[in-house]
C-alpha cells in the first residue's frame, strides 16, 4: 500500500488504519445485507448482527419490487438521472469550451460566476425555486427534476472541463478551421471527443451524485407514482408506523445502493484518473 515509505514501522501503522478504515466502511454494508434476508422475528429476538437464519428470506426483495412498487420508482430515479446526467454534462462541454478556447469580454466573470455558485449552500434557494417551478407548472413532475439537476450540476462540471480544454492542442482545432470546418463541427468533431476522459469523470460524479439526491425530489414532488428510490425508502419507513418489516427495509436500501456501489466500483479509475488529469494538466 505504501510503497514509497521506508520507515517500516510508519508503513505498518498506515496499512493497519488503511485495513481498519475499508473494515469500518464495509462492515455496515455486510450488515444491511445480512438483515435484508432476516424476517421480523429474528430481529426482536435475536441481535441485529446475528447472521440470517435458513431459510433466506430472499421474498423481501421481490415484496419491495412489487408491494412497495419500488419497480416504477427505479425507473422514475432511472430516467430522471439518465435525462440530467446527458443534458449536464452536453451544456457543460458546450460552456468549458468557450470560456477554455476563446477570449471574449467578461470571460472571467462568467468562470468564476460558475465558482461562486459551487460556494452557496443549495439549500438555500430550495423555497424561490419551488415556487419558480410552480409558477411554471413544473412541480410534482419529472421534468422539473430535470432541470433542476441539471442546472444544479452545471457549474462542477464547467469547473472540471475548463481544465481539459485548456489542456487540448490548438493546432487541431486551427486545422480544422483552416479545413472549412464550423465551429460547431470543430466541437463535435475534434475537442469533443478529445476530452472524452474528462466527459467520463464528470458524467460519473453527475450520475452518482443525482441518484442518491433527496431534499429536491423530496421538495419539488408529492405524487407517489413519480417518486425517486431516495423518497420512496424514506416514505416506506414512514408508512410502517406500527409495524416495522425491518427485512423488506434493509431490502429497499440495497436496492437503492446497488447500482450506485456497482457504478462507483466499474468507473472509479475513471473517476480519479479524469479528475486528476484535469487537475494536473490544466
Amino acid at each position: 500500500m505504501m510503497r514509497g515509505v521506508k520507515n517500516p514501522f510508519w508503513r505498518l501503522f498506515v496499512n493497519v488504519s488503511l485495513v481498519g478504515w475499508a473494515i469500518c466502511v464495509i462492515y455496515p454494508l455486510v450488515w444491511t445485507v445480512l438483515d435484508s434476508l432476516k424476517d421480523n422475528q429474528q430481529f426482536l429476538l435475536g441481535k441485529p448482527w446475528d447472521a440470517p437464519k435458513l431459510p433466506l428470506l430472499w421474498s423481501n426483495f421481490s415484496s419491495v419490487w412489487m408491494k412497495y412498487h419500488f419497480g416504477s420508482y427505479f425507473v422514475n430515479s432511472f430516467v430522471v438521472t439518465a435525462a440530467s446526467t446527458v443534458l449536464a454534462v452536453l451544456l457543460s462541454a458546450m460552456t468549458a469550451y468557450i470560456i477554455a478556447r476563446f477570449a471574449f469580454a467578461g470571460r472571467g466573470l462568467l468562470y468564476y460566476s460558475y465558482l461562486m455558485y459551487l460556494m452557496i449552500p443549495t439549500f438555500l434557494g430550495i423555497i424561490p425555486l419551488f415556487f419558480l417551478l410552480n409558477d411554471f407548472h413544473l412541480t410534482n413532475s419529472l421534468l422539473g427534476l430535470v432541470i433542476v439537476y441539471t442546472v444544479a450540476a452545471v457549474p462542477f462540471n464547467v469547473f472540471v472541463l475548463v481544465g481539459f480544454f485548456r489542456t487540448l492542442p490548438g493546432e487541431l482545432q486551427e486545422a480544422a478551421a483552416i479545413d472549412g470546418a464550423s465551429h460547431y463541427a470543430v466541437f463535435f468533431r475534434v475537442m469533443l471527443p478529445l476530452a472524452r476522459p474528462g466527459l467520463i469523470s464528470v458524467a460519473i460524479v453527475t450520475v452518482l451524485n443525482i441518484w442518491n439526491e433527496y431534499i429536491f425530489a423530496l421538495v419539488l414532488v408529492n405524487d407517489p407514482a413519480k417518486y425517486t428510490i431516495p423518497v420512496a425508502v424514506a416514505v416506506m419507513q414512514g408508512e410502517m408506523q406500527y409495524r416495522t418489516e425491518w427485512g423488506p427495509l434493509f431490502a429497499a436500501l440495497l436496492v437503492s445502493m446497488g447500482p450506485v456501489l456497482v457504478f462507483y466500483t466499474l468507473f472509479q479509475k475513471r473517476i480519479t484518473g479524469g479528475l486528476t488529469a484535469g487537475a494536473v494538466k490544466g
